[in-house]
């Protein structure tokens, strides 16, 4: 039998390619002899290439630095069946007719699909009550396969089992007598943000004897937090701007747990079905119908209230602050029980 060879294109941040890799899994399940290519930025290599169910990797910021018949090239050398736009990128799409590519899927609501692409799904996201990671396998109706799978399902197909040994600096860093768990309080303005202060008052009421605790971020994050890391407990460490993406990967799938907004790292620590409590606000379209993490261990704290903070980049949001620390303690210490 013939091989298909598929290309998934998903070019944007960390947790919206995390809700996508599952798409990969479910095609391979479904035909056995596909190869899949995952088209991603630079950024989301390290995570894309953990996934056992991608066979190649292409970047689209290397791509970009090529001419224009050398990016169509590019394209044609692949030989790809069909292409999935699971994120609409126009570049992406011109490149993919022009390279005659046989079978081009993407949605009806972007209307440079209309001119390059030659099979379109009906899909609305905005006002969906679906999960985003049900509503990408949406596109797998352009390949007549089912799209229709449960977040049970969805949950245990991301396949990140290619994740690398961690570094023993950093395992030095785990305790083999506690819980270790990660807290990563920012989100560089992709989510609603549960606040330091809260973070703060959750550290203080863990008990030192059961948990080592961390707090993870970018390099940049550590900047922003560097004022209130410095006030923190000694015996907490941070690891924020010290791993590259994979390190960070590595570490979340030795650890026992992760705590944060809707981010990447959630999304990451959950895939690898961790320990994970992501803390999310009722408002739409960010609320955890939507983007809640997925995985046999992942769990969520949604607020009861509806604030008007919700949709301002402020530092304070009263629904986020409805959340108390010790309801997400309670949580944590369930985590406890599962060891």
């Amino acid at each position: 039998m013939n091989e298909k060879r598929i290309l998934i294109s998903r070019t944007d941040a960390i947790g919206d390619v995390v809700l996508t890799l599952s798409i990969c899994k479910l095609i391979k399940e479904q035909i056995p002899n596909s190869i899949i290519t995952f088209i991603g930025k630079t950024y989301t290599k390290d995570l894309i290439n953990s996934c056992a169910s991608v066979d190649h990797f292409i970047d689209f910021n290397e791509i970009e630095k090529l001419g224009k018949a050398d990016q169509i090239i590019h394209f044609e050398k692949g030989n790809y069946d069909s292409i999935l736009h699971v994120f609409p990128n126009r570049k992406i799409a011109f490149l993919a007719k022009k390279a005659g590519i046989p079978l081009r899927v993407g949605t009806k609501n972007r209307w440079f699909h209309w001119f390059s692409c030659n099979n379109l799904i009906s899909l609305s996201r905005k006002n969906s009550e679906l999960h985003e990671a049900q509503l990408n396998l949406f596109l797998l109706k352009g390949l007549n396969l089912n799209y229709n799978f449960s977040l049970k399902k969805i949950g245990e197909s991301f396949d990140l089992t290619l994740v690398p040994p961690l570094k023993t600096e950093f395992k030095t860093l785990l305790h083999p007598e506690k819980l270790n768990i990660i807290f990563h309080p920012k989100s560089k303005g992709s989510a609603r943000e549960w606040g330091l202060h809260n973070f703060e008052e959750l550290i203080q009421l863990l008990p030192k004897n059961k948990f080592q605790l961390f707090i993870s971020g970018s390099a940049d994050d550590a900047e922003t937090m560097k004022d209130w890391l410095n006030n923190l407990p000694s015996h907490l460490i941070n690891i924020s701007g010290k791993m590259n993406l994979l390190e960070f990967i590595s570490f979340i799938n030795n650890s026992d747990g992760l705590v944060a907004a809707s981010t990447g790292p959630l999304h990451i620590a959950a895939a690898l079905q961790k320990n994970v409590l992501g803390i999310y606000p009722a408002v739409r379209p960010v609320f955890a119908k939507r983007w809640a993490p997925l995985g046999k261990n992942a769990n969520y704290l949604e607020a009861e209230i509806f604030c008007e903070n919700c949709t301002k980049k402020t530092e304070t949001c009263d629904c986020m602050d409805s959340i108390l620390p010790e309801k997400v303690l309670e949580q944590i210490l369930n985590w406890n029980k599962l060891q």
